[in-house]
């Protein structure tokens, strides 16, 4: 900061025009930026923080975080700080929980910062990404086997109220890992607009399981401010930053619910007076999205990298609502909860057809998992496919009328369901686990309907 930039921030105004929602609206001030941190203190004498959300010539909107309440227009005195919002980084905010802008929720003093960091990071330059070739295994087999992820991958878990994406996301925290490299592995877990109870049920998975040494928790609870929504995830990716590029780590980051951001957004746009467009979601949702999403990857001569598992619920199950809409077309594919599974009673219930990996290629097969790999999942996309249709037509013309082979197919999607797709929460399958229970639920077929497989990996694996 300046020496004009630091008198400039000494300066209190109380020139308040307006409140409105989380909005405060001041006029009669010096020039100030966009994103620029506010520090307000209210007619009881406590501090609020803010950040400077419009700004004009003398004038300047503010979204408080912790709301307007209380405050009045006559005793509400405004500092600018010339800078925006920061957070202190260090490798020592392992094992901590925070809350939704960084301040410690575990009752201990706050990290020694090795450096301070504008939260709103920059998205990773095309030209300086590393390709995606490296497969994390998670070992939850329906996403290990037909749906994989890469290191520097964004794939995103697209769920519905009430299904069990909290439990897979502190599933995929505790066991995710990188197989055949001495690499240090972290996890950034930001959660947004989540019940109290959800926030304990991490934190104490996380300390019984002994995962917490290796996470890091940013926790924006459902009566927080919504304002603090928008800037969680910022935060979560600017501290995964400093581990990733910093000190070589990779660095998975979980967050959940995207939902709840885009609704905070939405919220915020409406007091704003933005045109809405879908939905009433502002119309630069895309591009807010993007922002974030896009701070995932590798960077080419740096060591360490970051990968994405934004998790959201879709509205009445609706994957055609704008934010699963957009997010898919800003990541690369998605792994897809479904209902009808749930209520069959089956864990972790992802839907085998809609979900998908478009990096999974890059990252399976001889050197990588197993030779066998990608025709095994291939395979059982298409036979699961053919379970579907089988079921259809059953449903319309009954069971008693279908062929022997199409017994045989509804034999394999039970098979398929009870013992590859399920599996209990705290077990956590290898990839060699994974590909051998493919092979056995594909052993319930005849041969010649394996017309995905070689003949070398069908001498090799069928039936063993």
């Amino acid at each position: 900061m300046d020496k004009t930039s630091s008198l400039l921030a000494k300066r209190e105004y109380n020139t308040v025009t307006g409140l409105d929602g989380p909005l405060l609206f001041i006029e009669n001030i010096h020039n100030v930026g966009y994103n620029e941190l506010v520090s307000l203190t209210d007619p009881q004498g406590k501090e609020r923080l803010g950040t400077v959300l419009e700004a004009a010539d003398g004038m300047a909107v503010i979204q408080v975080f912790e709301g307007t309440m209380g405050l009045s227009l006559k005793d509400t005195r405004v500092r600018f700080s010339g800078v925006p919002l920061q957070l202190g980084v260090s490798k020592d905010m392992l094992g901590r929980v925070f809350d939704g802008i960084g301040r410690p929720l575990d009752k201990l003093p706050a990290p020694m910062a090795v450096e301070r960091r504008d939260i709103n990071g920059q998205p990773i330059n095309p030209s300086a990404r590393d390709y995606p070739q490296k497969f994390i295994q998670t070992g939850i087999s329906a996403i290990d086997g037909m749906n994989t992820l890469i290191r520097g991958q964004k794939l995103p878990i697209f769920s519905g109220s009430g299904l069990a994406h909290n439990k897979l996301a502190a599933q995929i925290a505790r066991q995710a890992k990188i197989l055949g490299e001495d690499s240090s592995f972290a996890v950034v877990f930001a959660a947004m607009g989540i019940k109290y109870d959800v926030a304990e049920y991490f934190i104490r998975n996380f300390e019984e399981t002994g995962a917490l040494e290796n996470v890091v928790l940013f926790l924006n609870l459902a009566d927080d401010p919504p304002i603090e929504r928008l800037v969680t995830p910022r935060v979560a990716l600017t501290c995964a930053e400093h581990l990733a590029f910093d000190h070589g780590m990779h660095v998975l980051v979980v967050m959940t619910d995207m939902s709840n951001y885009c609704e905070s957004l939405r919220e915020i746009a409406t007091i704003r007076g933005d045109i809405p467009s879908r939905k009433g979601y502002p119309g630069y949702l895309y591009s807010d999205l993007a922002s974030i999403f896009e701070r995932a990857g590798i960077i080419k001569g740096k060591a360490g990298s970051i990968t994405q598992m934004p998790i959201l619920t879709m509205p009445n199950d609706d994957i055609t609502h704008p934010v699963p809409d957009l997010t898919g077309f800003i990541t690369e594919g998605q792994i897809v909860l479904e209902r009808d599974l749930s209520r069959r009673g089956i864990y972790p219930p992802i839907a085998g057809l809609p979900s998908l990996s478009r990096l999974m290629k890059d990252g399976i097969g001889k050197g990588m998992t197993r030779e066998d790999h990608p025709h095994l999942a291939s395979q059982l996309f298409a036979a699961y496919s053919r379970v579907k249709d089988v079921r259809a037509l059953a449903s319309v013309i009954g069971e008693e009328e279908l062929t022997p082979i199409d017994h045989t197919y509804l034999d394999f999607g039970k098979h398929f369901e009870d013992r590859f797709l399920s599996q209990r929460e705290d077990e956590n399958r290898d990839i060699d686990t994974t590909l051998d229970i493919g092979w056995q639920v594909l052993s319930s077929l005849p041969k010649d309907e394996l017309y995905r497989m070689t003949e070398e990996e069908i001498q090799k694996f069928y039936g063993k």
